[in-house]
């Protein structure tokens, strides 16, 4: 546990989700419905349980739906301040933009878009053990080759930070989540964009600066495609990811309130569905979130897929892997496959769209 002095939490949320559209053609993607409430909820629950009162959210686009949502953060337990991005900064650029906010002499940095069961009271406490300038946060991950890794040497302090590369040196890559001392960020150059990855560490290891390592193998989840989104989403349901911000217990499904399931509808999978969402008989919802208002009809198939507010499916249709923009309606006995992202307010006719030719 640390005391509310001693450290800040800064979470970078200003991104466009371009890789989750059309979900966030309305709304940011922190703020998407994950397992019944927005991502930030459940980001939030772990901060607060790690002892952290003071919240400085870095914001850009859309930024105005964080505040209208969260508040003053008093509901929640925390206490959160805004500060807007007004101009694209990159990582260290967004950190040093939200200096002025910060009260305590350590600062522990979460990019808005990961899902992490990392102990974040073990990597503060590591952090002021070892006196380090910066803690990173370093995942263990069974194929390093997609990230850039981040070897450490046998005291945990490390040692450079290499690019993408088909065989790394180490498994162990940044997972996004950084305990910085405060001069630290200070010295970041303003009014222009900087990478943390590419510049700021790189530099503070040339100048002898400690940068140490806090390597974990816990659960972490990039939810920044739909793909992730949805197992993201489903790992929160079925408690496979730590949370105590889901509105309700943990399952093979969660039904928010003022949702209809007919009775001999199946629900599996970690699917969420939404409030004023409707299922109707037969159909089957496995691994899937369906959004506030969306609508399944009977003997539809929806699978590993997002439903936004409103969307509907249509009798017998079968969705795998599919995007569903807020109010889009795909129509009965359609097929949509892997990939497949209908826009807003889009209709397809009854049986418009097939893969299979058993129609």
């Amino acid at each position: 546990m640390t005391s509310e002095v001693e450290v800040d939490a800064v979470v970078l949320v200003g991104g466009k989700g371009t890789r989750l559209r059309p979900l966030t053609l309305s709304a940011p993607k922190p703020m998407l419905p994950t397992a019944g409430t927005p991502y930030l909820s459940h980001l939030f629950s772990r901060i607060r349980e790690a002892g952290i009162r003071h919240v400085v959210l870095g914001t850009s686009y859309r930024a105005e739906v964080f505040e209208e949502y969260f508040g003053d953060g008093k509901s929640i337990g925390l206490d959160l301040e805004y500060v807007v991005e007004e101009e694209p900064l990159d990582t260290a650029g967004a950190i040093r933009n939200v200096y002025d906010k910060l009260r305590a002499e350590h600062v522990i940095v979460f990019n808005g878009d990961i899902i992490s069961g990392s102990d974040l009271g073990e990597q503060l406490r590591v952090h002021r053990e070892s006196e380090a300038d910066v803690t990173l946060h370093l995942q263990r991950v069974p194929d390093p080759s997609r990230f850039g890794s981040v070897p450490t040497d046998e005291t945990g302090r490390v040692q450079a930070f290499l690019e993408k590369t088909p065989n790394p040196p180490t498994d162990q890559i940044n997972a996004g989540c950084y305990v910085f001392r405060r001069p630290v960020i200070e010295a970041i150059p303003t009014g222009r964009r900087v990478s943390v990855e590419r510049e700021t560490f790189p530099q503070l290891l040339e100048q002898g600066a400690h940068i140490h390592g806090f390597i974990d193998a816990s659960y972490w989840l990039d939810v920044g495609t739909p793909e992730a989104f949805v197992r993201g989403s489903a790992d929160l349901v079925r408690g496979v990811a730590p949370t105590s911000a889901l509105p309700g217990r943990p399952g093979e499904f969660l039904v928010l309130d003022g949702a209809s399931v007919a009775e001999d509808a199946q629900l599996s999978g970690g699917s969420t569905i939404g409030g004023g969402a409707v299922v109707g008989s037969g159909a089957k919802i496995d691994g899937s979130v369906l959004f506030d208002g969306a609508a399944v009809s009977e003997g539809a198939v929806v699978e590993n897929s997002v439903l936004g507010h409103g969307a509907r499916v249509g009798a017998g249709a079968v969705l795998r892997g599919v995007v569903l923009g807020d109010g889009a309606s795909v129509g009965a006995g359609c097929e949509l496959l892997e990939g497949a992202r209908v826009w807003p307010d889009t209709v397809l006719p009854d049986g418009a769209i097939r893969f299979s030719s058993d129609a």
